[in-house]
């Protein structure tokens, strides 16, 4: 690794975390490739115009279709360090993709992916399976001097009651995970998004940086005392009003 938050990026910490993550297939990139990302080429743009075709992401996508085949179903795919979650098919499908062709596509149309790439922050293409996930399973992880500190629903869009009855476990089992996997981790601190399976097991899904710009959710901010735990942070349950209300315009 150049640095310690060199980790941070999938190709290189896959092969530490792999039993604690998804299966995950790795496209390396040719420079002529990258340009073309970066650029946000995408196959529409020179078959449409009956343009001469762009080799370089023929190539890419010739590259994705065998570890896409060995898949059964849909994929999902990103690059190192960043997921196509601005476009509209991660809004409509939650990134689902089947073909290679539509794999390229969106992660050209992605700005936060050519953007990633105008950094030099990209080798690769990341393949792994489609996973409809329970909102309600999904959490970040704020893991400080290497241990969890705090740990906040990730979906902001309601509260979730039944996890009400589950937090105290979930936060348990989140303890034991991240000490069981500390050593392994360069960083001390970090923030990691995670799942719980039904199985009760917690499969990673990302590594970010810890601080800006990394979102702290229910945290709000980073400027707090972190020598003291946060715990587990839900959304709050909706304000029921009673009695009389007189509401004026």
């Amino acid at each position: 690794m150049k640095n310690a938050e060199d980790f941070l990026r999938m190709p290189v910490w896959y092969p530490v975390l792999a039993g604690h993550t998804f299966l995950t297939s790795f496209v390396k990139l040719r420079a002529p490739a990258l340009a073309a990302l970066a650029e946000g080429v995408t196959p529409e743009d020179y078959e449409d115009d009956d343009d001469e075709v762009n080799p370089a992401v023929e190539e890419t996508i010739e590259d994705l279709r065998q570890p896409m085949a060995a898949i059964p179903g849909n994929c999902f795919v990103c690059v190192d360090s960043c997921a196509p979650t601005d476009t509209e098919r991660f809004y409509n499908k939650r990134g689902a993709v089947y073909s290679p062709k539509s794999a390229w596509k969106y992660l050209a149309l992605s700005e936060k992916v050519r953007n990633s790439v105008r950094r030099g922050e990209v080798e690769y293409i990341c393949v792994r399976p489609f996973r409809r996930m329970n909102r309600t399973r999904e959490f970040r992880l704020f893991i400080y001097n290497g241990r969890l500190n705090a740990m906040s629903q990730y979906y902001l869009v309601r509260h979730f009651r039944r996890l009400e009855g589950v937090k105290n476990r979930y936060w348990e089992m989140a303890e034991d995970f991240i000490d069981d996997i500390s050593w392994l981790l360069p960083l001390k601190n970090l923030v990691m998004d995670v799942y719980f399976t039904s199985s009760e097991k917690i499969l990673i899904i990302d590594l970010n940086r810890w601080g800006a710009p990394t979102d702290p959710l229910l945290l709000q901010r980073w400027e707090r005392d972190w020598e003291r735990p946060a715990g587990i942070v839900l959304m709050d349950p909706p304000t029921r009003i009673s009695g009389d209300v007189n509401v004026s315009f």
